[in-house]
Parts: structure tokens; sequence; C-alpha cells
């Protein structure tokens, strides 16, 4: 009896340490997923100025980063999510032209392969798009 016990203690801990080095692994492939999309959107660029890089707290709704920074975490978020079907609402709306047209080259590198319903006021924002629907008053106008 006490041999099964001893095996049944030495087949758990062989367990655990494959577990926790599975674990180990998938942390850090999620670490290199989320630099990697940082970097795609030029979000690394600002982050690792920060002194606690990756590991910074942003605050609620990220309050510490600028209307840009924001944008760039945001659109990170969207690429590590992959989904078929993005939404961009007045995605550039509130940025200088410097981060517009850096969010921009993004986003087009973003939409490759996918549906994209995209919410503007400026004509330019849209530019690409291959079909357009302007709406006045609640109703189609063109």
């Amino acid at each position: 009896m006490l041999i099964i016990c001893i095996i049944f203690i030495f087949l758990s801990i062989i367990n655990y340490s494959k577990l926790l080095y599975l674990l180990i692994n998938v942390i850090i492939i999620i670490i290199k997923l989320v630099i990697a999309a940082a970097k795609l959107t030029n979000a690394d660029e600002f982050i690792e100025k920060f002194p606690e890089k990756y590991n910074i707290h942003i605050g609620e709704n990220g309050c510490k980063l600028s209307v840009s920074q924001r944008q760039r975490i945001s659109i990170s978020r969207t690429f590590l999510k992959n989904a078929p079907i993005i939404l961009l609402d007045e995605v550039t709306a509130s940025l200088n032209i410097e981060n517009e047209t850096l969010i921009q080259s993004v986003i087009a590198h973003l939409i490759k392969n996918k549906t994209v319903l995209v919410i503007a006021h400026r004509m330019c924002t849209i530019a690409g798009a291959d079909k357009i629907i302007v709406l006045s008053n609640r109703t189609v106008v063109e």
C-alpha cells in the first residue's frame, strides 16, 4: 500500500510539473502575441517608454493614456482577437494628422480579408472603401 501511495505521489508530481511547464509556455506565447500586436500598431513605441513597460496600470478606461495611445491599444486588441467582422466607429476622429496617418496605415493592414463596417464623418477616413453609404437625417442619400 505504501508503494502505491509513493507511486501516486510521484506520478502526481510529474503531472503537475508537466502542467506547470505547459502553463509557463502558454503564458510566454501570449506575451509574445501581445508584444507582436503592439508592434503592428506602433503601440510598443510608447509602451517601452513607461518604466513598467507592459506591466503598467493604465487606469480606468485608459485614463493615463492619450487618445492616440488608447486608439492604438484598441486596435492591438482587435489584432489579437482576429475577428472576421470589424466595426470601426470614428476611429480617427480625435487624432492629429500624424497619428491619423499612422492609425490608417495600421488599419489597412488589420482589415485585409475581413468584412469592415466603418462609421466616419470625414471622407478621407473611408476613401479606400469598396462601398460607401451616406446617411442624412436617418435616411440613405447616396
